[in-house]
C-alpha cells in the first residue's frame, strides 16, 4: 500500500476482529498503520502499528513491529495527551507547575514527581482492555 492510501473493507458488518479502515503513513524508516477495527459487538477501535525494517544475523530482512490499542472510550484523553507532547517539543519546555500527571483512569495523581513521571522513570500500563 502507497503512503495515505486507504483500504475500506467491504464486509464491514461480519463478526470478530475486522479492519475497516486503514491508512498507512511511511515516515523515513518507519511505516505506521492507522488501522479502525471492529470488535464482535460492532463497536470500533483505533490500532496503531509502528513498523520498521530490520537486518537480520544471516543478512535477511525482517520488519520489527510495536502496537498499541486505542479505545474510543479513550480517544478524548489520548488526544489531548499527544498534543500536549507535541506542543511540548516544538515549544522547547513546559514550567514544571504547569505539568499534570494523571493515572489510566484521568485522575490527577497527588504528591507525584512531575519531572521523573514526564521524563519516563516510572510507567503505568494496565492490560485489562486487551482481553
Amino acid at each position: 500500500m502507497e503512503e495515505g492510501t486507504v483500504k475500506v473493507n467491504e464486509n464491514e458488518g461480519k463478526t470478530g476482529k475486522e479492519e475497516i479502515y486503514t491508512k498507512v503513513v511511511r515516515a523515513g524508516k518507519r511505516t505506521y498503520f492507522f488501522d479502525v477495527k471492529a470488535t464482535r459487538s460492532d463497536d470500533y477501535y483505533l490500532t496503531i502499528t509502528e513498523s520498521k525494517k530490520r537486518t537480520g544475523k544471516e543478512g535477511k530482512f525482517y520488519y520489527e513491529k510495536h502496537k498499541i490499542f486505542l479505545y474510543k472510550e479513550d480517544f478524548e484523553k489520548f488526544t489531548e495527551g499527544l498534543k500536549d507532547v507535541v506542543e511540548y517539543i516544538n515549544n522547547g519546555k513546559v514550567k514544571k507547575q504547569e505539568q499534570e500527571v494523571t493515572d489510566n483512569a484521568g485522575n490527577k495523581i497527588s504528591g507525584a514527581d512531575n519531572t521523573e513521571l514526564s521524563a519516563g522513570k516510572y510507567t503505568s500500563v494496565s492490560f485489562e482492555d486487551l482481553g
